[in-house]
């Protein structure tokens, strides 16, 4: 990517994401999505769900490779969880 091309900011990136999920993604999972990785490029709206990160995130940068990619999660709250759990 050019480095005079324009990025989005993270918090904007977050909050792309964040919608183009609620309102191209949430509508169409399924009970056997939840926990799956959603890739999504915010730019298009394209997405990609697999149980794998890494996958989802390849097979949508091979169809869009300057794709401004978000990573969440079905059924959770954010992509990973961090500390201790009870």
């Amino acid at each position: 990517m050019p480095a005079t091309e324009a990025r989005r900011s993270p918090e904007e990136l977050a909050r792309l994401g964040a919608e183009a999920f609620d309102r191209r993604v949430r509508p169409i999972l399924r009970p056997e999505d939840d926990g799956k990785f959603v890739a999504i490029d915010v730019g298009t709206g394209e997405f990609e769900i697999d149980d794998d990160d890494y996958t989802a995130v390849v097979r949508l940068r091979t169809r869009s490779p300057r794709a401004e990619i978000w990573l969440g999660r079905a059924g959770a709250p954010a992509a990973y969880r961090m500390g201790r759990w009870p």
